[in-house]
């Protein structure tokens, strides 16, 4: 399976997203029931708040041939920044809404 992670752009100063990587690699973390070999094919950040840009990243994942988006743990729990992103709701149904039910979104990527 191809997977694309997008994160809080806010995290990238202090987080360089081992906790997603090693999620990926050991199938932990919202990755526990894949049992398929897992292929990251892209790790970017969502654009800045309030996530304008996130579809069209979201496009270049799935161009990359993404088959699932995980949303980084920062963004649905607020890891390293404190609060979860008041707007993931929205990016999530913006990724819907253009990409439709061809790509599996995922709320988080590791505990």
């Amino acid at each position: 399976m191809k997977v694309g992670i997008i994160r809080c752009m806010q995290t990238e100063d202090i987080c360089p997203g081992t906790d997603d990587f090693l999620a990926v690699k050991n199938h932990t973390g919202a990755f526990a029931g894949i049992e398929e070999e897992i292929d990251l094919v892209g790790f970017c950040n969502c654009g800045g708040c309030p996530g304008n840009r996130v579809v069209l990243r979201a496009k270049k994942l799935v161009e990359q041939g993404a088959q699932l988006i995980a949303f980084s743990t920062c963004i649905q729990k607020g890891r390293d920044i404190c609060f979860p992103c008041p707007y993931a709701q929205k990016m999530k149904d913006n990724i819907r809404q253009a990409l439709g039910d061809d790509v599996t979104i995922l709320n988080s990527s590791h505990d």
